[in-house]
């Protein structure tokens, strides 16, 4: 009897199986002949050929994804700018040639030391790449990238043989990152060399400082004439050499303004003549300076903020900082409307910790969108409504918020250009360091 039920259960168990299997291959014959289906393929065939036939098919793609791969790998070893990518703990998972030679990364070393900072000393690639990972979207940076090289000095008196001791250069290069974020906190770098722009543009600036230089000299001739011409002519000629005196003292001017911007951004610091001052003060004798124009379009000035707040800084250029935005507030504000300057102390950058934040703000019609990104630089002009008045043919070389900006850089700070949310107006906002410490 224990052997009948044993068979029995037996018998059971295969049943039971075999009718399992048989729904599963019925479900698999079921699911591969609707997926040949769709490829337009013969759904009669049997099962294990259908099965022979898929698995054909997916190697086919694997070898193709293969190739896929293969051809991007080596078409970004091949390319002319750099790419990098990184894992979620910045180690480095691959780049190409460009990129070793961009950030100076040695080949060798790269296959033993994975951590991206151990290879790369630079923040600010660091601050990008995280700055890619914690928003999740594409992100742009330029930087200078310092970077050292040992050479072998030339010395000739020294045999061959020798050992002679390495020298240490320091150099540099202009590059531009963008970041982009990848699956698994993973991101990836391409970076350009941005040398050879930086370099013509330096040598376009230094040409045309040097043409600017040479054109002073026949200019300041030609007003000197034109002055003695005057005092010996009569009208209509007295008018006409008046005219010629008035463009060529505007030609002298524009000089004059390339000249100081070419030399604020070559050397700063030589440019600037520290004292300590009331910024109050500063702001009422510009203000004192501009009254007339303002009273013609009942224009009047508020000043909010400490006024006994001191700053350390070249007062001449800071008078021609806020001589130029001041008049251009005047002359873009709205009949009978107020000008806002609001001075208070920063803190929006830890490590400048003495820092003082001036925004002034018109009621006019404020700046276009589009000319926002191009306010400071040279020789930009946007909206005629906001960069030259029809009536005046003297006013605005172009350069005057170039230099500007440059000021205020040479002492350290920064400055932003938009539109107020609430006035409407045209809002410009400074940020300085009060101390002459804070900016070497």
């Amino acid at each position: 009897m224990t052997i009948f039920s044993f068979f029995l259960g037996l018998l059971l168990g295969l049943g039971i199986y075999a009718s399992q299997q048989y729904r599963f291959n019925q479900q698999l014959k079921k699911t591969l002949r609707s997926y040949v289906g769709n490829k337009n393929e013969d759904v009669s065939l049997p099962l294990q050929s259908l099965i022979r036939l898929e698995l054909t098919e997916l190697n086919r793609q694997r070898q193709q994804l293969e190739q896929d791969k293969q051809a991007w790998q080596e078409l970004i070893e091949q390319a002319p700018i750099g790419y990098l990518q990184v894992d979620a703990d910045n180690q480095l998972l691959g780049c190409n040639q460009t990129a070793k030679d961009l950030l100076h990364i040695d080949s060798q070393r790269s296959l033993r030391v994975r951590l991206l900072l151990e290879l790369v000393r630079s923040y600010d690639l660091d601050q990008l790449i995280e700055l890619t990972r914690n928003s999740q979207r594409s992100q742009t940076k330029e930087w200078i990238f310092y970077f050292t090289r040992y050479v072998s000095p030339q010395q000739p008196e020294l045999p061959t043989n020798s050992a002679q001791p390495l020298q240490k250069i320091v150099e540099s290069i202009a590059l531009k990152g963008s970041g982009f974020p990848l699956p698994k906190q993973q991101v990836g770098v391409f970076i350009e060399n941005r040398q050879p722009l930086l370099e013509l543009s330096q040598s376009r600036d230094r040409t045309f400082a040097d043409l600017t230089h040479e054109l002073r000299t026949p200019l300041t001739s030609i007003s000197l004439v034109a002055e003695n011409l005057l005092r010996r002519l009569q009208d209509p000629e007295r008018r006409w050499v008046e005219q010629m005196r008035q463009e060529t003292n505007r030609l002298i001017e524009l000089v004059q303004e390339w000249l100081d911007l070419t030399q604020l951004q070559a050397t700063p610091n030589q440019a600037l003549k520290y004292e300590t001052f009331r910024l109050d003060d500063l702001v009422e004798s510009v203000w004192q300076t501009l009254e007339p124009i303002a009273k013609r379009k009942e224009v009047t000035l508020a000043y909010n903020g400490d006024r006994q707040m001191s700053i350390c800084a070249d007062r001449s250029r800071l008078i021609q900082v806020f001589l130029n935005l001041l008049d251009n507030a005047i002359k873009h504000n709205s009949i009978g409307k107020q000008i806002l300057i609001q001075v208070s102390e920063s803190s929006t950058q830890p490590n400048l910790k003495n820092q003082i934040k001036i925004d002034i703000i018109d009621s006019g019609t404020g700046f276009n969108n589009s000319d926002i990104p191009f306010i400071f630089e040279r020789l930009y002009r946007g909206d005629k409504s906001r960069t030259r008045e029809p009536s005046n043919s003297t006013d605005g070389s172009g350069l005057g918020l170039a230099i500007v900006e440059q000021i205020v850089r040479a002492h350290g700070g920064t400055i932003s250009a938009k539109n107020h949310p609430l006035r409407g107006g045209a809002w410009v906002e400074i940020l300085l360091p009060t101390d002459k410490a804070k900016n070497s």
